[in-house]
């Protein structure tokens, strides 16, 4: 297999300054996240047992319960680390690309691609990686793909009072024009989506039906900062609880959709 060309300042960062597998458990946010995706992701998936294919799964987080779920589930990242947290969930773990998945043709009843496309600047690699996903799909398969909101720098930066910062505005405000964070601070390089562009992305990419939903909801910055500036743990908090409950009631505004951190866009290929 040709080896993933991911940026090696992509692989440098989850090999080396990152733990994420710790991200999606320690912190309250993290928690958000983690439970209002499997929130969307049960909504959707197909009944157990099914073939599921989990492209840039990283260390597992998401597999870990999928297999306890019931599903056979397939993990391909660029990381080695990963690959070696992922293999303890019950998982099977192949090193690869999202871009040129070994697959083969309508072999899989679901992807997953909840992290590649934050890391794929250029539109021509997103659309590929999303090319890929269909073509591994058997007919009428599902496709649950993220995106980092646009805006979601913005308000983690107020919520965490950076914002007086001449430096922190001036690269938020790259983000807020470019959608591209370059890495060079507090994060590796990652394209931010609008929600509309996401979903148009992925009905570009041929799948039907494609919607979207934000993940986080209104709050998640301030569950964030409690923690944050006070140094406790907020993951089982009235706070927490709240800040879950503002998530489902955003969920059926799509002007509320900007204000998560991460998106989630849902299509399905043509049966």
């Amino acid at each position: 297999m040709t080896s993933p060309e991911v940026a090696p300042e992509i692989v440098r960062f989850y090999a080396e300054t990152v733990d994420e597998a710790d991200r999606l458990t320690t912190t309250a946010d993290g928690r958000l996240e983690m439970v209002r995706t499997q929130e969307l992701l049960r909504r959707f998936l197909p009944e157990p047992p099914a073939r599921l294919l989990d492209v840039g799964g990283g260390p597992g987080a998401h597999a870990r319960w999928l297999v306890r779920d019931g599903y056979s589930v397939h993990l391909v990242d660029p990381v080695p680390r990963h690959l070696e947290q992922a293999a303890r969930t019950g998982a099977t773990v192949e090193q690869g690309d999202a871009r040129r998945l070994t697959a083969e043709d309508a072999s899989y009843d679901v992807v997953l691609m909840l992290g590649p496309l934050y890391h794929l600047l250029d539109r021509a690699d997103r659309d590929q990686a999303l090319a890929e996903a269909h073509r591994v799909l058997r007919p009428g398969g599902l496709l649950a793909a993220a995106g980092i909101n646009r805006y979601a720098s913005l308000f983690e930066h107020a919520a965490f009072a950076h914002l007086h910062e001449e430096a922190m505005r001036e690269s938020i405000g790259t983000v807020l024009d470019r959608q591209i964070h370059d890495g060079k601070r507090a994060f590796t390089a990652a394209y931010f989506h609008r929600g509309e562009e996401l979903r148009d992305e992925v009905a570009a990419a041929g799948f039907t039906d494609a919607e979207v939903f934000g993940v986080e909801g209104p709050a998640w910055s301030m569950l964030a900062a409690a923690e944050r500036n006070t140094g406790e743990s907020f993951r089982d908090s009235a706070l927490f609880e709240s800040a879950l409950t503002a998530a489902r009631m955003a969920e059926p505004y799509p002007e509320l959709l900007a204000a998560s951190s991460h998106v989630l866009a849902i299509g399905h290929r043509a049966a």
